[in-house]
């Protein structure tokens, strides 16, 4: 199949389901309220795309590339990033829905997860220094040896973090945060 390269393109409300989603590159493009739920973007390379609107649940992500990529307002279940192309992989998240989806090993310093839902999401083994889960909900997330320095927490709701095994030096925690990082130790703050 040959690939494509597609450059500064908007697709508005397209079901990749019904249609076939082009093989290629994607440079500056914008991808509204489209469905890719499912879709298989083995190998794809998105550079410097847009997703807003977009339902992109159980899309298998093997080796596709995400670099400078934005996700608005879009629903990510089940997602396996820790499958995406390792290379300059960055991306940000704003009110997204991320449950089940998995971040397991990626190096991802700074990335942004702000008023985003996130479930069950896996961080184990994640490089995320200086990232912000602003106003996120992160029930039963994990964080298993997890490098969160300079994270910051500040707003964000539900988490339960163990500080002997995850690295949170100079994390940024708010006072209603801190039975997140105490539970383990069955202390009751109240």
């Amino acid at each position: 199949m040959n690939k494509q390269y597609i450059e500064n393109e908007q697709f508005d409300g397209l079901n990749f389901n019904e249609q076939v989603f082009a093989k290629g590159e994607y440079e500056n493009c914008k991808f509204r309220n489209c469905n890719f739920q499912e879709v298989n973007l083995t190998d794809i390379i998105f550079l410097d795309c847009e997703f807003e609107g977009c339902d992109l649940s159980m899309a298998k992500l093997g080796n596709a590339s995400l670099r400078g990529v934005k996700f608005k307002n879009c629903k990510l279940l089940g997602l396996r990033f820790d499958q995406c192309n390792k290379l300059l992989l960055s991306f940000s998240f704003h009110a997204c829905v991320l449950n089940f989806s998995s971040f397991y090993k990626l190096k991802i310093k700074g990335s942004v997860f702000k008023d985003c839902k996130m479930q069950q999401v896996e961080f184990a083994e994640a490089e995320l220094t200086n990232a912000n889960f602003q106003g996120s909900d992160l029930i039963d997330a994990s964080f298993e040896s997890t490098i969160l320095e300079g994270a910051d927490f500040r707003s964000a709701l539900n988490y339960r973090i163990n500080p002997e095994i995850n690295k949170i030096k100079k994390a940024k925690f708010s006072l209603d945060g801190l039975p997140g990082l105490l539970i383990q130790y069955q202390i009751i703050v109240e």
